[in-house]
Order: C-alpha cells, then sequence, then structure tokens
C-alpha cells in the first residue's frame, strides 16, 4: 500500500514543516511531503525545505500579483501533487477551497479556538494577546480549513498551562512544544480513517477518540 501524499503550505521559518517529515523519517508518519508550496522566495521554510530534499514551488503575491491567477496556480499545482491531504504550516494566504478539496486542508492554529482567532490573529500576534490578557491558558488547534479564517471544524486542540504572567516568547515556546504533537496526532488519526470530515464537521471513531483522551 502506497503511503500518504502530503502537500505542505508555508510563508515562515519552516519549523511545522520540519517537525512534520522528522515524524515521516522516524517512522511515526505514513505518509510523504510530495510538494512544499511558499507565498515567496527566501523564507526559512525554503531553506528548510532544501536541505530536506523536499521539492518547493513558490505561489504568491510577488509571483502572482493578480489574486484570480494565484489562485488558479496553486490550485493547478495542488492538483498536479494528488495529495489525500493538504497541510497549512504557517499559510498566511486565504486559501480557495473548492468542493473537491472540503475535508483534505488542515490548519493548526496558535490558539484554543474560538479564542484569538481570525483575521489578524497569527504567529507571534496571538501569544502577544495571550500575554496582553495574562491568560492561564493557552495552546494549539488543529482544524479544517474553510474560506474563512480559522473557523472551520475542530479535529483537536491541545491545551497548555501558561506560568503567572508569562512573556509573549515563552509562551510561543510551550505552544510550539504543543504542535508538535498534536498536529502529527491529527494527521495520523486521519489519515486512518479515525477523524472524519462529514457534512462539515468532524466525527470521531468512538474508540479513536478514547484512546487519544488516554494518551495525552
Amino acid at each position: 500500500m502506497s503511503r500518504a501524499r502530503l502537500v505542505v503550505l508555508a510563508s515562515g521559518g519552516g519549523r511545522t514543516l520540519e517537525n512534520l517529515q522528522e515524524q515521516i523519517l522516524a517512522g511515526r508518519l505514513d505518509a510523504e511531503i510530495v510538494l512544499v508550496v511558499l507565498s515567496k522566495s527566501g523564507l526559512g521554510a525554503e531553506q528548510r525545505a532544501t536541505r530536506l530534499g523536499l521539492p518547493v514551488v513558490i505561489i504568491g503575491k510577488e509571483s502572482h500579483p493578480d489574486r484570480s491567477e494565484r489562485d488558479q496556480a496553486l490550485l493547478a499545482a495542488l492538483d498536479a501533487a494528488a495529495p489525500d491531504l493538504v497541510l497549512m504550516a504557517g499559510w498566511l494566504q486565504l486559501l480557495p477551497i473548492p468542493e473537491r478539496y472540503e475535508g483534505k486542508v488542515l490548519n493548526i492554529h496558535p490558539s484554543l479556538l474560538p479564542a484569538y482567532g481570525g483575521r489578524g490573529f497569527y504567529g507571534h500576534h496571538v501569544h502577544e494577546a495571550v500575554a496582553r490578557d495574562r491568560q492561564p491558558i493557552s495552546g494549539c488547534t488543529v482544524h479544517f480549513a474553510t474560506e474563512a479564517y480559522d473557523e472551520g471544524p475542530i479535529v483537536l486542540q491541545e491545551a497548555v498551562l501558561l506560568p503567572a504572567d508569562a512573556e509573549p516568547d515563552a509562551i510561543a515556546a510551550l505552544v510550539f512544544a504543543a504542535e508538535c504533537r498534536a498536529y502529527p496526532d491529527a494527521v495520523r488519526a486521519i489519515l486512518a480513517g479515525e477523524a472524519r470530515w462529514v457534512a462539515g464537521q468532524v466525527c470521531w471513531s468512538e474508540t479513536a477518540a478514547d484512546g487519544l483522551s488516554r494518551s495525552r
């Protein structure tokens, strides 16, 4: 049986991309990254992808200034790669999701959605807001992506306790450690059919949900 085909979309340093590839190389994720799509050249993610030997294509505002042409190019690249799942890893552009990709696109967000989600809440902006509000808990959310920012159905979340008066950098480190666990867990569950997109909702098999709860 062939391994699952993954396409990763990235707009930043590429740490999530590298974590996913490390999971694959360690045999903990039965998949292969067949394409990395970057929103512009010169990103840390490009350097990581090159070092990891992963194929890269640039599709963003610089390479495709016209929005409709950019969307068409992106969908054409996805279709050519024939992915089982598309994984957004710090992707900062709104992704067109036609019907054929519903339930096949995942995103990870550095907060416990719906808190600190939506337009403008990404990366360090989230952690700065959490620190400003002196929240005792933060975490990450893996969800199916839709054409609205951070509003797709949630696959799983992992919460982390924060020290009193935690600074944004400390929060970011704790949340990223959770992301490194949660994203591969979600991908494995979906590829195994344990978590499924059904009519715009996430359905977990009862045994899978129980097992994941006990393992955390």
